[in-house]
C-alpha cells in the first residue's frame, strides 16, 4: 500500500511565519524610537531617575560635592494574550493562504500593542504623574536648579482644528525651541545637542504636517525642515490619537525617551495542533500568543504638547 504524505500547512510552519512577521512588523513600529526597552525580572520595576551631574567649575579651594537627585516610577507588569482558533481541515487544505493571511494580522496585533500603549500614555499625559510628581505634559516643571518649565505649549492657528501648512510649520519649530530650551537640576541645557525629532499627529493633521516637513516652501517661502539640516525632523500619523487641536513633538537621538517599555516575558506562541485533545476531539487547532509587560512614562524633557489656539 502506498504511503500518503501530508503536505498540508503545519503549525512548524504556521509559527516560523508568525515570528519572522512579528520581527518585521516590530521593526518597523514606531515606539521604538519614543521608549527605553527594559527588561523585567519581577510583577514591577521602580525606576530611579538621578539628576544631572554637576557642571565643570574651575577649581578653587576644595571641592564642592553635590549630591544626586533621586526620584523615580514604579511600572507594574501585565499578563497579554491573543488566540485564534482554525479548523483543522481549512488549515491542511488552505491553497489560497487565509491562514496565514490570519497568522500575518496577528503578528502585526503583536507587534503593534506597544504602540498603543504609548498612545494611552500620550492621551493622558495632562493628567497623569510622571516621575517628579507633575503631570507628564505641564507647566509648572521643576527640579533642582531648573526653574519652573513647560512642556505644554500653546501655537497660534486661525482655525484650531484645520491649521495651515505655515501655522503647523510655526508650531513645529516652537515645540523643538522649547525641548531645546529645557534646563536639568543643575541649569545646565539638556538638549542643547538634539538633532532628531518626531512629530506625532492626529489624522486630521496630516495634509498640513506633510507640507510642513515635506514641502520645498510653506506659503511660498523656504522650508529649511524639508532639507534635514540642522533638524532631522520625521513624522508619524496615529490613527489612535482622538486629538483635535493637539499634536506632540519628541527628541529621539538623545540617551533618554519620553517613555519606558518593560518586558518581563518576550512574546510567546502557544499552540493546540497535530495531535492535540482539541484536534481530536473538535478538529479544531489554536494559536495563541503571551506577553507579560507594560509601558509608562520616562523623561518629560523630551516631549512637547502643542496646542492650537
Amino acid at each position: 500500500m502506498a504511503v500518503v504524505v501530508d503536505t498540508g500547512l503545519t503549525s512548524r510552519a504556521v509559527i516560523g511565519r508568525f515570528y519572522r512577521r512579528l520581527e518585521e512588523y516590530a521593526q518597523a513600529a514606531w515606539w521604538t524610537k519614543l521608549a527605553l526597552h527594559f527588561a523585567s525580572n519581577q510583577e514591577s520595576e521602580t525606576y530611579r531617575w538621578l539628576g544631572m551631574v554637576p557642571q565643570v567649575r574651575q577649581w578653587v579651594g576644595g571641592r564642592r560635592v553635590r549630591p544626586l537627585r533621586s526620584q523615580g516610577i514604579t511600572i507594574v507588569n501585565k499578563t497579554w494574550e491573543a488566540t485564534i482558533r482554525v479548523d483543522a481541515d481549512e488549515q491542511r487544505r488552505d491553497k489560497t493562504g487565509q491562514i496565514m493571511v490570519r497568522i500575518n494580522e496577528l503578528a502585526r496585533r503583536v507587534a503593534t500593542h506597544p504602540n498603543k500603549l504609548l498612545t494611552t500614555l500620550l492621551l493622558g499625559g495632562e493628567a497623569a504623574a510622571c516621575y517628579d510628581g507633575q503631570y507628564f505634559f505641564d507647566t509648572d516643571h521643576s527640579e533642582g536648579d531648573s526653574g519652573t518649565q513647560s512642556n505644554s505649549i500653546s501655537a497660534a492657528a486661525t482655525t484650531p482644528t484645520t491649521p495651515t501648512d505655515r501655522e503647523m510649520y510655526e508650531a513645529i519649530v516652537k515645540g523643538i525651541a522649547q525641548i531645546m530650551a529645557v534646563t536639568d537640576d543643575q541649569g545646565e541645557p539638556m538638549n542643547e545637542a538634539a538633532r532628531q525629532f518626531l512629530v506625532m499627529v492626529p489624522m486630521p493633521f496630516l495634509s498640513s504636517t506633510l507640507v510642513a516637513l515635506s514641502g520645498k516652501v510653506v506659503d511660498a517661502t523656504t522650508n529649511p525642515l524639508a532639507s534635514g539640516e540642522p533638524f532631522n525632523v520625521t513624522w508619524v500619523a496615529n490613527p489612535r490619537l482622538a486629538w483635535t487641536t493637539k499634536f506632540a513633538i519628541f527628541r529621539t537621538d538623545g540617551s533618554t525617551r519620553p517613555f519606558i517599555f518593560q518586558e518581563e516575558l518576550p512574546v510567546q506562541v502557544q499552540v493546540l495542533a497535530e495531535g492535540s485533545e482539541l484536534e481530536v476531539n473538535e478538529n479544531q487547532h489554536q494559536y495563541g500568543v503571551k506577553a507579560i509587560h507594560e509601558a509608562g512614562y520616562g523623561f518629560w524633557q523630551d516631549a512637547c504638547l502643542v496646542t492650537f489656539g
